[in-house]
């Protein structure tokens, strides 16, 4: 495992809590509410997705689980699970994930390829408010699918922090990568992928220092495996802090997966494990 770093994306507090205040100003989100007239929704919609049509019952394709009522809002637990494998000829190329009513809707995207197997992931997330949810499939043909869930929590974006910002910041960069269980060839395989991060949103207030420090996250994931992309994450401090990450890819013969992460400070650093995928063999330990 190797440790490096990169790059400084300042967001403003103030711009950060009125975004966050605005769409609260009249009510927020109710489970009997209609998912598809969330003001929040239309605006990202249409921003990212120029009038395609998006199929609203793709549980077909795409499924999302998340706690009907959130035990913390500052870590979600969410999965977001393909109803069918990755081939050359049909596959999920990207996952949308928009959370409606956090400061930022837009959490992030998850791209996967045929060499996933499976395109899911699950991780942890944030949640502001009471909101809906929502995954969007895009297939390699270019056809849309949601899945949409409603999760009752508030206050994970701007809770505050208990820990010092420095300390946390100096311990950042630890990358854990692991494959799951036994790799058998062609077979998809289960891995996962866990950094220590602070992933601060810039929101809340250090309840050492009573300061806000500025937002510092995780911003992209890369893996890939024998030298091919698995999955790639775009995402923002929605994603809970020390980053969990839990994804397919499917393994030939011996080959290494690896990841690549960078952060808001351009930050790099990697993980790597090696894999050797034979009938019945255990992969290697996580390095």
């Amino acid at each position: 495992m190797k440790t490096a770093w990169s790059g400084v994306r300042i967001v403003s507090i103030a711009s950060l809590i009125a975004a966050a205040i605005a769409p609260y100003a009249v009510q927020a989100a109710q489970p009997d509410d209609d998912p598809g007239k969330n003001a929040r929704w239309l605006d990202f919609k249409e921003g990212t997705f120029k009038g395609r049509t998006i199929d609203p019952h793709g549980d077909a394709v795409i499924k999302l689980d998340a706690p009907a009522r959130a035990a913390d809002a500052a870590v979600v637990p969410i999965a977001i699970t393909a109803q069918f494998p990755q081939t050359n000829a049909h596959y999920i190329r990207k996952v949308y994930l928009f959370i409606d009513e956090n400061p930022e809707p837009y959490a992030g995207s998850f791209e996967f390829t045929p060499e996933s197997g499976l395109a899911t992931i699950e991780t942890r997330v944030r949640v502001e408010d009471y909101t809906f949810m929502r995954a969007i499939a895009e297939t390699n043909d270019g056809h849309l699918y949601s899945a949409i869930r409603f999760v009752k929590a508030s206050g994970g974006c701007s809770a505050p922090a208990d820990k010092d910002d420095d300390v946390a910041e100096r311990a950042a960069g630890q990358v854990r990568l692991q494959a799951e269980g036994q790799a058998m060839t062609g077979k998809p395989e289960l891995a996962q992928l866990m950094v220590r991060h602070p992933n601060r949103t810039g929101m809340a207030m250090n309840q050492i220092t009573r300061n806000y420090a500025t937002a510092y996250f995780i911003r992209k994931v890369e893996v890939t495996y024998a030298g091919k992309p698995v999955m790639t994450a775009n995402v923002n401090f929605s994603i809970s802090e020390n980053p969990n990450f839990r994804f397919y890819f499917v393994p030939h013969g011996s080959g290494e997966l690896k990841a690549h992460i960078e952060d808001t400070k351009n930050k790099r650093f990697d993980g790597v494990v090696a894999v050797d995928a034979q009938p019945g063999a255990q992969t290697s330990a996580m390095k």
